[in-house]
């Protein structure tokens, strides 16, 4: 075997053969090694595509699904717990290979998301077909970047690190891209089955390209730590003596440490902020901003986009001077410094290009510490047993997803405003642009609540205008009627005898008149009394004859204007100087009326809330990337480039006494 040998596929294997048994016998040259490590990350961003396509139209499932924020929340986290131990699994890469589960995942993650997924009309079978997918992902998402760790020595781990971290990323990016350019302004409810289809087919046609092509290194190759390319020669001489199976011995055991598992919880927790992103940028853009579907995934691609470049190109530099704990640091503080701005805007009225310069600077601050983090902790994993790679990121994968999942059980306690503005807001909003009038009731709520309460006697009022008037201008004889209505009955009665005797001054009735009179208004003392009475009070009754018609039609009414006068003086002032308001109020549909009694008031509390809850959980963020620049340290590498090149010299040297002493047969 020579230092230039790099057969694609081990043995004389036929073309069926081959496509099942993928190993290779020797280190692929540069062109076929790029190849591979290109198709193992075009795996990673479908397979990132699949798990993230349900955030670009997250308010359609809940909404057509029937759920509420916190029911999604709590699914998604347990969702990632699934993940978590799918993850454990894939360390039985290690032992059993890696790039068949990573061909087989994608036809199955394809076939769910595309023919599967989209069949679900209720939140359970949406659900558990969701389960499924992530226990599959959860495994096939650490395969990949122990395929990508394989194909890549250290000097140069960082970039192809960079490109496998641009999987999550990309995937996230072509959700916002797809999103922004296939979802209408007004989607119907049923329209978030259409992003998962043209997800699904996608995935089935990279799984065609990796059933083809994808290969992997045999387990005595990829066993082996390699600094830099010119490392190959050795370690294929090397190969032949590996023990496989003591370097596979206990592999829990041998890296449950505290370089491994504290910088795995880390950068676990400094990730809190893209996750959020992830499962709720849309959701916090639509709510808190009232950004539209396609404007919230439009800001996704800022975030996405700008990442994406950040990931490779930090890659690039960190290869190029060797070091990667000064970049995890600067991304670091630059990510928290950016966060704190970002989370200041949830209380405030940010532009468009505001919020997508803050996302693109975050993004850009994430991308510069995870590249060199990823390159640093696989580094970490060799220096303790290189067999071990899928092991260790198994590690890595299940802490991360066990963060996620307490996370998003976290996030409706502390942002539980969501599920009313999800569920209820944009109806609530729509109705209040069909009815104007309903936004005046709700910034008058008092008003209409006196009006409601009074409604039948304000109602009356406004049926019977001339007899409210009427009762209005003849308020005293109306009182003068109720209180002289005995004396008002006699002369009704004897309406000649008192006509007759208004002929004469008071003084100067004639006796008989007189005592006909008394006669008249019940005789005796009592008669005496009441034409006393009349005597006294001339001018009243005879104003109150003199509306006797006004009185009479008044008198029908007689119940509803004494439940008329209870009314405050307040209420029916409001009620008449919102007349035109009231008046377009009483048009709204009672379904509408009832729907938004039901809910507009919680919409509202919502609104006002909810961006100080976000404001919470990004604090909760904030304190993660700063527990991950503390962990800094931890991990393997130099902090200056003269120390990390010094180190590879010394390597260098290393590696050509060691090709010394190896017989020219085995180079």
């Amino acid at each position: 075997m020579t230092a230039t040998t790099a057969e694609p596929v081990s043995g004389q294997r036929g073309v069926f053969s081959s496509l099942i048994h993928r190993q290779l016998d020797s280190y692929p040259d540069t062109g076929l090694r790029v190849f591979y490590l290109a198709l193992t990350v075009l795996a990673t961003v479908t397979l990132y595509y699949e798990l993230y396509v349900g955030g670009s139209v997250s308010t359609l499932i809940l909404t057509n699904l029937h759920m509420t924020f916190t029911f999604y929340v709590v699914a998604t986290a347990v969702g990632n717990l699934i993940g978590a131990f799918g993850s454990l699994l894939a360390g039985l890469t290690d032992r059993y290979g890696r790039a068949n589960l990573v061909v087989f995942g994608l036809l199955f993650t394809g076939i769910f998301v595309a023919f599967i997924i989209p069949t679900a009309t209720s939140k359970w079978p949406f659900i558990i077909y969701t389960f499924v997918v992530g226990l599959v992902e959860g495994i096939c998402l650490v395969a990949t970047p122990a395929l990508i760790r394989d194909f890549s020595p250290q000097v140069g781990r960082a970039t192809a690190m960079g490109f496998w971290t641009c999987g999550p990323v990309l995937g996230s990016l072509i959700v916002s891209v797809v999103g922004t350019n296939t979802i209408p302004v007004t989607p119907g409810p049923r329209f978030w089955t259409h992003e998962y289809v043209i997800c699904g087919i996608a995935g089935i046609v990279v799984f065609l390209i990796s059933f083809v092509f994808l290969r992997e290194l045999s387990p005595r190759l990829r066993d082996q730590l390699m600094v830099t390319m010119r490392d190959r020669a050795l370690i294929e001489a090397k190969a032949k003596g590996v023990d496989i199976e003591s370097a596979l011995r206990h592999p829990f055991r041998q890296l449950i440490k505290p370089d491994i598992v504290i910088s795995s919880f880390a950068v676990s927790v400094m990730l809190l902020i893209y996750y959020a992103a992830v499962g709720f940028l849309v959701i916090y853009l639509t709510t808190v901003f009232g950004f539209s579907l396609k404007d919230a995934n439009g800001l996704g691609n800022w975030e996405w986009g700008f990442n994406v470049v950040a990931l490779i190109a930090i890659g690039l530099i960190s290869d190029r001077f060797r070091v990667r704990k000064p970049f995890m640091v600067i991304g670091g503080v630059m990510g928290a410094i950016v966060l704190v701005f970002y989370l200041q805007q949830a209380t405030h009225h940010p532009s468009y290009y505001t919020l997508a310069i803050l996302l693109a600077l975050l993004s850009v601050g994430l991308g510069i510490a995870y590249t060199p983090w990823m390159a640093s902790f696989t580094e970490s994993v060799e220096h303790r047993n290189p067999a071990l790679i899928a092991t260790g990121l198994a590690v890595w994968g299940w802490i991360l997803r066990v963060v996620v999942f307490v996370s998003a059980l976290l996030v409706p306690v502390v942002v539980h405003s969501v599920t009313p503005l999800v569920t209820y807001g944009t109806q609530v909003s729509t109705y209040a642009a069909q009815y104007p009038s309903l936004t005046w009731a709700g910034a008058h709520p008092k008003i209409v609540h006196a009006v409601q309460t009074w409604s039948t006697e304000l109602n009356f009022a406004a049926a019977h205008p001339a007899v409210v008037a009427d009762a209005q201008k003849d308020a005293t004889q109306i009182a003068d009627a109720q209180r002289l209505a005995p004396e008002l009955a006699v002369i009704e009665s004897h309406a000649a005898l008192f006509a007759q005797a208004q002929q004469f001054p008071p003084n100067k009735i004639p006796a008989k008149l007189t005592q006909q009179l008394i006669a008249a208004a019940g005789g005796g003392t009592k008669g005496l009394q009441i034409l006393g009475t009349i005597s006294a009070n001339q001018a009243a009754i005879t104003s109150v004859i003199a509306v006797a018609p006004q009185l009479q039609q008044i008198s029908q009414f007689s119940t509803q204007l004494k439940a008329l006068a209870t009314v405050p003086p307040s209420v029916i002032a409001a009620a008449t100087a919102n007349q035109a308001e009231l008046a377009q109020l009483a048009k709204v549909p009672p379904a509408v009326s009832t729907f938004m009694a039901a809910h507009a008031s919680d919409v509202v509390t919502a609104a006002a809330n909810e961006p100080r809850e976000w404001q919470h959980w990004y604090w909760v963020c904030f304190g993660g990337i700063i527990f991950f620049l503390l962990s800094v340290p931890l991990l393997r590498g130099r902090w200056r480039p003269r120390d990390a090149r010094r180190d590879e010299d010394e390597h260098e040297a290393m590696v050509a006494a060691e090709l010394a002493k190896l017989a020219p047969s085995d180079v």
